[in-house]
């Protein structure tokens, strides 16, 4: 039995588990990262400071998305689209295992307000998911496409010296990319425009906040 096919209090369940481990455990990528092989980049203070507040914010992406996939997979209406969901969070993990990797070897940490945004995304993925599931996957496409948009500022703002995590950013937005475009042959319906200015304003409060927290 797959964990999509669980009842609702096993899934419930499972979901928790799966949180406490995204926020305070040490998920393991099933592929390798893009940075492997690469070599380490000599970076100054300045460069090293700036790459790690980036990707920084780019492991809080990568946290509030296990947090959105969850919580949607949680309340979602269709066991396929429950299965479409979970599945995308699993590759997911591979980006936040790369991210936290690479933020170690830059010597920083990651966002002391972890809890803060794997809570917040759950309780707005939970209510994308409530909406109907095709509203739900226009959510998976706007944010998606919002995040696509912010890795590419990143691919321009990193030191251009830090290649591995220029290899790991790369990879990501290719994935992301890839995520909206199988949530719109999914059914997505288009998020209005308020909304998805919204969208874009919450993300701008935590990208701003979480490159120094």
């Amino acid at each position: 039995m797959t964990r999509a096919s669980l009842p609702a209090p096993d899934r419930l369940l499972a979901s928790l588990g799966h949180g406490l481990k995204t926020m305070f455990g040490d998920p393991g990528a099933a592929r390798p990262s893009p940075a492997a092989g690469i070599a380490p980049a000599m970076l100054t203070s300045d460069e090293k400071r700036l790459a790690g507040a980036l990707m920084r914010v780019n492991h809080v992406g990568e946290v509030c998305a296990q947090a959105l996939y969850q919580s949607q997979a949680l309340v979602c209406r269709s066991p396929e689209l429950r299965e479409h969901f979970e599945q995308a969070a699993q590759e997911e993990i591979d980006h936040l295992a790369w991210t936290r990797r690479r933020l170690e070897e830059l010597g920083t940490h990651t966002s002391r307000l972890t809890p803060l945004w794997y809570g917040g995304a759950f309780v707005i993925g939970s209510l994308a998911g409530l909406a109907g599931d095709r509203i739900s996957l226009g959510f998976v496409v706007e944010t998606e496409r919002q995040v696509e948009q912010h890795l590419a500022s990143h691919l321009h703002r990193l030191p251009v010296d830090d290649l591995p995590s220029r290899a790991i950013v790369a990879q990501m937005k290719e994935e992301e990319a890839r995520h909206a475009d199988e949530a719109l042959e999914a059914g997505a319906q288009l998020l209005p425009e308020p909304v998805r200015q919204v969208m874009r304003m919450a993300a701008r409060v935590m990208t701003r906040t979480a490159h120094h927290i």
